[in-house]
């Protein structure tokens, strides 16, 4: 009688098609898991949201107004000495509260740079420039 010989190799044709079947299964169930919702922890400290900021506003006609949107007041006409001292007042309160400047379309530069300059030697640290997105 003839011995059999053993035979040294794999048949990975069955191993193949079970993955194919179990991808295709994964496949259509995936999209129907939902996730879940997370309930997050609360701590005692957390980040303070943006405060609102300090308007300047610079006229046409080189006439200054201020507005503190956080307070929510109207605005009211100051000269630079007055700008400087309510919003070294406003900084007193709250150190990162930021100024932004809205200058006129015709209002000259040197204007805006005027009041930009008269901020930053009062140590105002946060200064920006308000500007309107094109139409």
């Amino acid at each position: 009688m003839r011995q059999r010989r053993l035979m040294n190799q794999i048949n990975v044709v069955p191993y193949i098609d079970v993955m194919l079947v179990l991808l295709v299964i994964f496949m259509v169930t995936a999209p129907m898991i939902q996730t879940g919702n997370i309930d997050l922890p609360s701590v005692g400290k957390s980040a303070q949201p943006p405060s609102a900021p300090i308007e300047i506003t610079v006229r046409a006609d080189q006439s200054l107004t201020l507005r503190d949107r956080a307070e929510g007041g109207p605005e009211r006409s100051v000269s630079r000495e007055e700008m400087v001292r309510a919003i070294g007042a406003a900084q007193a309160r709250d150190p990162h509260k930021p100024v932004v400047i809205a200058g006129d379309k015709s209002v000259k530069y040197e204007s805006v740079l005027g009041v930009m300059d008269a901020l930053q030697r009062a140590n105002v640290q946060r200064i920006g420039l308000l500007v309107q997105p094109p139409r």
